[in-house]
Protein backbone atom coordinates (compact mmCIF):
# COMPACT_ATOMS: atom_id res chain seq x y z
CA UNK A 1 0.00 0.00 0.00
CA UNK A 2 3.18 2.43 0.38
CA UNK A 3 3.13 2.56 -3.41
CA UNK A 4 -0.51 2.80 -4.13
CA UNK A 5 -1.08 7.13 -5.24
CA UNK A 6 -3.88 8.48 -3.98
CA UNK A 7 -7.30 9.05 -6.92
CA UNK A 8 -7.70 12.98 -7.40
CA UNK A 9 -9.94 14.97 -8.65
CA UNK A 10 -9.84 14.23 -11.87
CA UNK A 11 -10.04 10.96 -11.75
CA UNK A 12 -12.69 10.98 -8.56
CA UNK A 13 -14.82 12.82 -11.41
CA UNK A 14 -13.90 10.60 -14.44
CA UNK A 15 -15.03 7.58 -12.29
CA UNK A 16 -18.30 9.15 -11.50
CA UNK A 17 -18.78 10.41 -14.69
CA UNK A 18 -18.73 6.23 -16.62
CA UNK A 19 -20.47 4.57 -13.43
CA UNK A 20 -23.53 6.93 -14.05
CA UNK A 21 -23.08 8.24 -17.40
CA UNK A 22 -23.51 11.57 -17.22
CA UNK A 23 -20.75 14.37 -17.59
CA UNK A 24 -17.74 15.19 -15.83
CA UNK A 25 -19.02 18.91 -15.93
CA UNK A 26 -22.31 17.47 -14.28
CA UNK A 27 -19.99 15.22 -11.67
CA UNK A 28 -18.02 18.97 -11.06
CA UNK A 29 -21.61 20.44 -10.02
CA UNK A 30 -22.80 18.24 -7.84
CA UNK A 31 -19.81 18.22 -6.02
CA UNK A 32 -19.71 21.70 -5.77
CA UNK A 33 -23.14 21.51 -4.70
CA UNK A 34 -21.98 19.10 -1.72
CA UNK A 35 -19.73 21.41 -0.44
CA UNK A 36 -21.81 24.38 -0.80
CA UNK A 37 -24.10 22.35 1.07
CA UNK A 38 -21.65 21.12 3.92
CA UNK A 39 -20.42 24.39 4.39
CA UNK A 40 -24.07 26.00 5.21
CA UNK A 41 -25.14 22.84 7.69
CA UNK A 42 -21.51 23.39 9.50
CA UNK A 43 -22.54 27.25 9.60
CA UNK A 44 -26.26 26.46 10.52
CA UNK A 45 -26.21 23.60 12.90
CA UNK A 46 -22.61 22.80 13.80
CA UNK A 47 -22.38 19.69 11.97
CA UNK A 48 -22.48 17.63 8.47
CA UNK A 49 -22.90 13.92 7.90
CA UNK A 50 -22.04 11.79 5.17
CA UNK A 51 -24.20 8.40 6.60
CA UNK A 52 -21.71 5.29 6.69
CA UNK A 53 -18.69 7.85 5.98
CA UNK A 54 -17.74 11.07 7.84
CA UNK A 55 -19.53 13.58 10.34
CA UNK A 56 -17.69 17.04 10.02
CA UNK A 57 -18.39 18.98 13.88
CA UNK A 58 -17.45 22.12 14.45
CA UNK A 59 -15.57 22.83 17.48
CA UNK A 60 -14.78 25.85 20.05
CA UNK A 61 -11.09 25.53 21.24
CA UNK A 62 -10.43 27.55 24.28
CA UNK A 63 -7.31 30.09 24.70
CA UNK A 64 -4.73 28.29 26.48
CA UNK A 65 -0.71 28.29 27.11
CA UNK A 66 1.71 26.47 25.16
CA UNK A 67 5.51 25.98 25.21
CA UNK A 68 7.86 27.20 22.55
CA UNK A 69 9.59 23.65 21.26
CA UNK A 70 12.65 25.38 20.82
CA UNK A 71 12.84 28.12 23.65
CA UNK A 72 10.94 26.11 26.51
CA UNK A 73 9.34 30.13 26.69
CA UNK A 74 5.30 29.96 27.58
CA UNK A 75 3.28 31.13 24.83
CA UNK A 76 -0.01 32.15 24.62
CA UNK A 77 -2.42 30.38 22.45
CA UNK A 78 -5.63 31.90 21.49
CA UNK A 79 -9.36 30.79 21.10
CA UNK A 80 -10.10 28.94 18.00
CA UNK A 81 -12.75 27.20 15.94
CA UNK A 82 -12.22 24.00 13.91
CA UNK A 83 -13.61 21.59 12.03
CA UNK A 84 -13.01 18.19 13.05
CA UNK A 85 -13.80 15.39 10.69
CA UNK A 86 -15.53 12.01 12.66
CA UNK A 87 -15.06 8.64 10.57
CA UNK A 88 -17.76 6.46 10.84
CA UNK A 89 -17.38 3.01 12.78
CA UNK A 90 -18.95 1.34 9.09
CA UNK A 91 -16.31 2.51 7.12
CA UNK A 92 -13.31 2.12 9.84
CA UNK A 93 -14.17 -1.47 10.07
CA UNK A 94 -14.49 -2.15 6.60
CA UNK A 95 -10.87 -0.59 5.70
CA UNK A 96 -8.93 -0.91 9.26
CA UNK A 97 -8.11 -4.69 10.36
CA UNK A 98 -9.84 -6.14 13.12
Amino acid sequence: MADARRMGKTELFAHFSEKFGIKRTEVRDFFEALQALSEAELRRSGEFVLPGMVKFVVQNRPARMGRNPSTGEQIPIPAKTVVKARIAKQLKDSVLPQ
